[in-house]
């Protein structure tokens, strides 16, 4: 497979104008899981702010990462453990509190689920904590407040160019200390020197031993300009302004026009193999699936063919010590499920419809059973497929036939 990690921005990138993920992008990104493409949600966005959309991608089940305050941190999805962060060493704040109060600027930083802050009532400040699902916490002494090391700072003001200026100055001042930045119109960053997504991106790839010719980055902002040039495959939305379009290898549809599904079809789904398909991977992440929880692992994948085991233990076999034929129908759907899924065009989605089962003998308690899938109809609204499932001395002990069907998204 060409691409190993895609990374996504959030806001304005993964998530329509609503805040939502459209049903096209969700299936997109779950059948690149499947395949075996990891997922990393690259964002501007405290962890906490994170988290929800990690997990409406079932991220926590297949794996993948976070990449949060514009790179001073890096999540395991699955575990929760931080693999990365930088932050700011808080005798800085004093010197930030002074430098927002003198220009007029609220100051806010995040610690867990709140957002403390010195202006409670600011609208970009109460915005920012709705968008994250955080409580504010308002003080009177910002400085006093914080005894942590904050991820990242952030001074807010209606007059972008008022902003910005400071934002020069302090870059001076900071230099090699803090890196300052302005994320919006009316948001100054300020986090630890070289944090931003791309450096971080590089200390994630070095991680996991990945090329940047393996990586397909997709993002909208000013912010998302570094990963984007630093990706095998950087694209933007077409809702991007022209200086980030201009970085990009591609430029996709807006992301109220589902364009980070167009991308992963045309550039991912369209592309795979199913010998590319990295079948041990996709086992270790079904485990906490009916299949894992069966003890199935898939063994074989080709376009037509399609073999999994399956033991007979505590899990599949009756009372009286003999395979299931719950758990053999189980089986058959698994792998005739996962063939479907291959011989899906990208703008299609395979739903189990029918399985008829003859169970012809029985299988024992400490024998493993084989089934072999064929696809013998494959039309354009179904797939049927014939299972047949073999003990370990090759004896037939169930025919199932599975009817799935094929929509379009």
């Amino acid at each position: 497979m060409k691409y190993k990690l895609l990374v996504l921005d959030i806001d304005g990138t993964l998530l329509d104008s609503e805040g939502r993920i459209a049903a096209r992008t969700k299936t997109a990104l779950l059948k690149a899981q499947q395949l075996g493409v990891r997922i990393v949600l690259a964002s501007g966005r405290p962890t906490f702010g994170v988290w929800p959309v990690a997990r409406e991608l079932e991220m926590d089940r297949y794996g993948g990462y976070i990449l949060s305050y514009n790179g001073g941190q890096i999540l395991d999805a699955c575990t929760g453990e931080v693999l990365f962060e930088k932050r700011i060493d808080p005798c800085m704040i004093p010197f930030l509190e002074r430098q927002a109060g003198k220009h007029g600027f609220p100051v806010f930083t995040y610690h867990g689920n709140t957002i403390i802050t010195d202006s409670p009532h600011n609208e970009h400040v109460r915005r920012e904590a709705a968008l994250n699902g955080m409580e504010i916490v308002g003080v009177t002494h910002f400085a006093g407040a914080i005894d942590f090391s904050p991820c990242k700072c952030m001074f807010v003001g209606e007059d972008a160019a008022a902003l910005d200026r400071l934002g020069q100055r302090l870059k001076t001042h900071l230099a090699g200390v803090m890196d300052i930045f302005p994320s919006e119109d009316y948001f100054l960053e300020i986090v630890p020197q070289s944090i931003d997504k791309a450096n971080t991106l590089s200390v994630l790839a070095d991680m996991l031993k990945i090329g940047c010719e393996e990586i397909m980055a997709v993002g909208d902002g000013v912010c998302d300009v570094t990963m984007i040039q630093m990706a095998g495959f950087g694209v933007a939305m077409g809702n991007a302004r022209i200086s980030v379009r201009r970085c990009a290898d591609y430029v996709t549809g807006t992301n109220d026009g589902e364009g980070v599904a167009a991308v992963v079809e045309s550039r991912i789904l369209a592309t795979v193999r199913p010998a590319e398909i990295p079948l041990e991977e996709l086992n270790a992440r079904a485990r906490h699936a009916l299949m894992g929880h069966l003890g199935i692992q898939y063994t074989y994948a080709s376009e037509s063919r399609i073999e999994a085991t399956m033991p007979v233990d505590e899990r599949t076999r009756q009372p009286f010590g003999i395979l299931h034929g719950g758990a053999t129908l189980a089986l058959a759907e698994t792998v005739a499920g996962l063939g479907s899924m291959l011989l899906c065009m990208p703008d299609e989605v395979m739903t189990g419809m029918q399985v008829s089962g003859n169970h012809v003998s029985s299988a024992h308690e400490g024998d493993t059973v084989r089934a072999v899938a064929t696809i013998i109809h494959r039309g354009r609204s179904s797939h049927v497929w014939d299972v047949n499932v073999y003990t370990s001395t090759d004896k037939l002990i169930s025919s199932v036939r599975v009817l799935n069907s094929i929509l379009k998204k």
